[in-house]
């Protein structure tokens, strides 16, 4: 309520509890003095502030606080007539608890408890409060009194907020130390985890390069200690060629080194199971049926053959039954072949001295007329001048039958006869007539029977390739005919048990390496052996060589064109899962580099035998400078063995043998057919590769060469005779 004579309001300050605006006159002097600088959180001007943060009105609660316990704890120093002219109504309600936390209120009463203790321990506020005439209201000092009070009550005050500074300084303190401690415990941490994984990295690095050095340095005492067999004396590994050069084996020394301890390690676990079979039920679904005839004998009217065969013997085989094909479309006569002497092999062995002459001219007179020799009177005949001579070059590879009806048959009606040079794959296996094509598996697998020299001889290869035989092959009858039974008899009072064994033919002659134009590791030197060996044997390839760009060793190898050189070839053995203990016959044993090339192999395999350690010297000498028939024997071995791996499939023995052991064995004979293309991308990583994925890549490789199939279009009757014309089905 306004009073008179006022012409203005009431000033107002702020008192900072609650809300609420006081007037001036009902402020007390104790607190209205409070205005001074030095407690500015006590009496503030009266100002408009603006919205503040959480943090800024947490700090105003408390400072309200502490000013309304001060005035509450602080004697009143106010006279009766101030009271009575406020009404009573001025009286200060402290705020709310519920704004104040709990540790505040803790602070709170520690303050007032020290503020309490240490007015009532002074003895002049004791004697003031016991006596009344110290009374504040009958005192006539009592402003001085207030002064005093208020003094305290200042001290009080000062106290309070020097402690709350402090806390807040200490909880400010904490909360740095706490952040320090957390950024020093992450460096820490991140450091502690760089240290650990270098040390690691360091650990695993040193060890590989020591296993490396291991490896390369220790390959032979590795081997030594893994097997009975040490590896030759480095002073006598050289080659066997003339040339006294070491063989390269360092390219797969730590394969090799690999390859024995894995064979150290499974030397007592089984093989895996498909490695001695292949898949029955679709191969026992063919037999034989190539001695069917639905034809009847030809006269041989429109003149003579005449066949000279150039080449190794299995070529020469080729040529000879091709021959009789071409005899019987062309309805002439054949003459028994004959055999081109070659500088490469320097054999000269004929028809008569390798197979059953009188066998063949018999077994195949159903089908052709054949003859020992010309007659007389065409004999004297000069057949290059008559142009009876016909050559390779006149020839294409693989030519159909209606080639030599155009071509030779007009020939052969004009002089009588036509002589055939060469003759190597001058015939192709499509298209054909049904009949010719079941002829030229019946020549091969029927009519070429060996010569009884060497299948006596084979007969004892056999004997021993088997050590203890308790039966005969599967093949041997087709293979040694009467001399299988000998043999039997003559080991049946000491047969113990039929042994197993593994037919490998290495087709890494000097005539196959140099042909092939790949590098096997022998660097320059090897380089110019070879290149001087293609000028003598095979003067067309150098000339093409020269005025043609051919493609580079290493795209010949990444095609699969490069022979399997000793060292892989007995890495793939090992990887497919044959034992330490197998027995492996090595056909073609002659190989590029000498019998010391062959340590890889013995060191690996000590059971590891070739004809010319099996047979002495005595039984051998019928054969000595006879490249075909030793290459005879080699052809019994690897028919009759109980697995057969080839390392060439172009090869013609590898592609004899296997065809063979197709068409006898009844589905019981395996043949292991190595893709080359791949077999070569893993051996590139032969100095990364880790064992384990070696083993799992080689067999894939040589599984998917392994299914039965019917023979592919075009493709050769001798190596995949499973076709309506050799053989039928028995479903």
């Amino acid at each position: 309520m306004r009073q008179r004579g006022r012409s203005r309001e009431t000033p107002r300050i702020h008192t900072c509890v609650g809300s609420e605006t006081v007037p001036e006159s009902l402020v007390p002097p104790a607190f209205s003095q409070s205005r001074s600088p030095t407690l500015p959180f006590l009496a503030i001007p009266t100002l408009n502030f603006a919205p503040q943060s959480s943090n800024f009105k947490n700090l105003k609660r408390k400072q309200n606080f502490l000013a309304w316990h001060t005035m509450a704890s602080t004697p009143t120093t106010l006279s009766d007539t101030a009271l009575e002219s406020a009404g009573k109504t001025n009286e200060q309600e402290p705020p709310e608890l519920g704004e104040i936390g709990v540790s505040d209120r803790a602070e709170l009463n520690k303050a007032r408890s020290s503020s309490f203790h240490s007015r009532s321990n002074s003895p002049t506020s004791r004697s003031r409060q016991d006596s009344p005439s110290h009374s504040p209201r009958f005192s006539p000092s009592r402003f001085s009194n207030s002064d005093r009070s208020q003094a305290s009550s200042f001290s009080d005050l000062k106290l309070l907020g020097f402690l709350w500074d402090r806390k807040q300084q200490l909880k400010a303190q904490q909360k740095g130390k706490r952040k320090a401690a957390k950024s020093w415990y992450s460096r820490k941490r991140v450091k502690g985890l760089v240290a650990l994984i270098g040390l690691v990295g360091l650990f695993f690095l040193v060890n590989w390069i020591m296993l490396l050095r291991l490896q390369d340095q220790a390959v032979d005492s590795k081997v030594e200690n893994s097997s009975s067999v040490s590896f030759p004396q480095r002073e006598e590994e050289k080659w066997r060629n003339g040339k006294g050069k070491r063989p390269q084996r360092g390219i797969y020394g730590r394969m090799l080194a690999l390859a024995a301890h894995a064979l150290a390690e499974r030397q007592n676990k089984p093989e895996p199971k498909d490695l001695w079979q292949e898949p029955f039920v679709p191969a026992s679904a063919w037999r034989p049926c190539a001695e069917q005839r639905n034809w009847e004998p030809s006269d041989g009217n429109n003149g003579y053959i005449l066949v000279t065969a150039n080449g190794g013997m299995n070529q020469q085989r080729v040529a000879v039954c091709n021959a009789v094909v071409v005899s019987r479309l062309l309805n002439s006569t054949l003459v028994v072949p004959r055999f081109l002497y070659s500088s490469v092999w320097k054999d000269e062995s004929q028809f008569s001295d390798i197979y059953q002459e009188e066998h063949f001219i018999n077994y195949l007179t159903p089908d052709i007329r054949i003859v020992k020799e010309l007659p007389k009177d065409l004999q004297s005949l000069d057949l290059e001048a008559v142009g009876s001579v016909v050559t390779d070059e006149d020839i294409m590879k693989e030519a159909k039958p209606s080639f030599y009806l155009k071509k030779i048959l007009p020939i052969l009606f004009k002089n009588r006869v036509v002589h055939f040079v060469g003759f190597g794959n001058r015939l192709a296996f499509d298209p054909i007539p049904f009949q010719l094509q079941r002829l030229r598996c019946r020549c091969n697998f029927l009519a070429l029977q060996f010569v009884p020299k060497i299948q006596e001889t084979g007969a004892l290869l056999l004997q021993r390739l088997r050590r203890h035989v308790g039966l005969p092959g599967a093949l041997d009858r087709y293979l040694i005919g009467s001399s299988a039974g000998s043999s039997n008899n003559e080991s049946s009072s000491s047969a113990k048990k039929t042994s197993k064994y593994l037919a490998l033919h290495l087709r890494f002659e000097i005539d196959m390496v140099a042909h092939s134009l790949c590098e096997f590791g022998g660097g320059e030197e090897e380089r110019q052996e070879l290149e001087a060996y293609r000028e003598i044997h095979f003067p067309a390839l150098t000339l093409l060589k020269k005025t043609t760009k051919l493609p580079s060793p290493e795209e010949l190898r990444s095609e699969g064109l490069c022979p399997l050189t000793p060292e892989e070839a007995i890495l793939m053995l090992a990887a497919l899962g044959f034992r330490r203990k197998t027995h492996i016959f090595v056909a073609g044993s002659q190989i590029y580099g000498g019998q010391s090339r062959l340590g890889a192999l013995t060191s690996l395999y000590p059971n590891l035998v070739t004809k010319e350690k099996l047979l002495s010297s005595a039984e051998l000498e019928p054969f000595v400078n006879f490249s075909s028939q030793l290459a005879a024997l080699d052809f019994i071995g690897c028919t009759a063995a109980n697995a057969f791996a080839m390392t060439d499939s172009g090869s013609q023995f590898s592609s004899l043998v296997s065809g063979y052991r197709i068409y006898y064995g009844g589905g019981k004979m395996p043949t292991i057919r190595p893709n080359k293309r791949r077999l070569a991308d893993i051996f590139l990583k032969n100095s990364t590769i880790e064992w384990r994925v070696f083993e799992q890549r080689v067999r894939k490789a040589v599984r998917q060469t392994k299914h039965v199939q019917a023979r592919p279009k075009a493709r050769s009757v001798y190596r995949f005779p499973r076709c309506k014309e050799c053989m039928c089905r028995t479903d």
